[in-house]
């Protein structure tokens, strides 16, 4: 579906895509070709972390320790060249990549929660990298959707490293008390946008607090996976 919707988009978006740099990249600026080729995540996955899983049954760590967000979905992989692609739009801040992620992961969807909560950052992170990633692409998502888009009833209140600098082990214990939410969310099925998600302990945190402010139901959207090797 998303391909055909892309064969149309090129004739009225003629630009050139991002990663081969063909003529026919279309508003999202990914060739067809290129949009075939990305890492999909495709496998059969669990329900709740995204995880590879056999049958699409809840993983082994999901049964064992469950988190605190009931469902994922994950539109990729984490993997070349997606990888370069959030790099750069992160730290480069090439912004119509929001644009991007946010058209193809809208394609994917097939629920409806009440509201989306983008994964916040802390004042500090905010001001040195100039832009919320994550806000960016819910804002979109928001719109395309007309799904209401919280901003500001979930702060993230703690400064601590990036979790990608970190061990694997260490990135709950970084995570612990990071997030506050001041806005009751009482009874309201809620969905988490975050640009990749490698533990999930961001995540698993701020779903803990959306649930404390009420919330019945958390889900979250993400852009990549990062799946074991």
């Amino acid at each position: 579906m998303i391909h055909r919707w892309l064969k149309f988009n090129q004739l009225l978006f003629p630009q050139s895509c991002m990663l081969c740099a063909a003529a026919k990249g279309g508003e999202l600026g990914i060739c067809a070709a290129c949009l075939q080729d990305m890492p999909w995540h495709n496998a059969e996955q669990c329900p709740q972390c995204a995880l590879v899983a056999y049958d699409g049954q809840l993983c082994g760590n999901c049964l064992a320790s469950a988190p605190e967000f009931d469902a994922t979905m994950a539109l990729l992989r984490y993997e070349h060249p997606l990888d370069s692609m959030l790099q750069r739009y992160k730290y480069g801040q090439s912004l119509t990549m929001a644009n991007t992620f946010a058209t193809l992961l809208t394609a994917s969807i097939n629920t409806r929660p009440d509201t989306i909560i983008p994964m916040p950052l802390h004042p500090q992170r905010l001001q040195e990298r100039g832009f919320n990633q994550s806000l960016e692409v819910a804002r979109l998502i928001a719109q395309q959707l007309n799904i209401r888009l919280e901003t500001n009833a979930c702060k993230r209140i703690k400064l601590s490293p990036p979790q990608a600098s970190l061990p694997l082990k260490q990135r709950v214990k970084n995570m612990k008390g990071a997030f506050s939410c001041t806005t009751r969310l009482d009874g309201l099925r809620v969905a988490l946008l975050d640009d990749v998600m490698t533990t999930g302990a961001s995540l698993n945190a701020l779903a803990k607090a959306v649930k404390s402010a009420g919330a019945s139901h958390v889900e979250c959207w993400v852009v990549a996976r990062t799946l074991p090797r």
